[in-house]
């Protein structure tokens, strides 16, 4: 069995407990295998032409890179945010047995 292309999806969220309502959602449809989540990280951003400085927290994700819309989709439809960060990097090396850990935990 070839091992799927992994990636990481980072997604920011307003509080703990929406990042806990879409990390649980994720890996209960098993779109991700697994979802650590950061408390309290700060963003500085543009928004509406205004420099914002917010505490939010961070998701991340992973998944095999075919399941990147389904989880974008679902992000979207789970989230507060108007524009959700949404993105995803390659994981271009990583322990065999974790990446067909990811690969057996999603869908197939």
């Amino acid at each position: 069995m070839s091992i799927p292309k992994t990636i990481i999806v980072f997604v920011t969220a307003s509080s703990i407990n929406e990042a806990r309502e879409i990390g649980k959602t994720l890996v209960e449809e098993r779109l991700v295998a697994c979802c650590n989540i950061i408390n309290s990280i700060e963003s500085i951003f543009q928004w509406q032409g205004k420099i914002n400085i917010e505490s939010e927290v961070l998701m991340i994700c992973k998944t095999k890179e075919e399941l990147f819309k389904r989880v974008e989709d679902r992000v979207r439809k789970l989230h507060s945010y108007d524009v959700p960060e949404i993105i995803a990097v390659p994981i271009t090396h990583g322990s065999k047995d974790y990446l067909d850990w990811v690969g057996k935990e999603t869908i197939q």
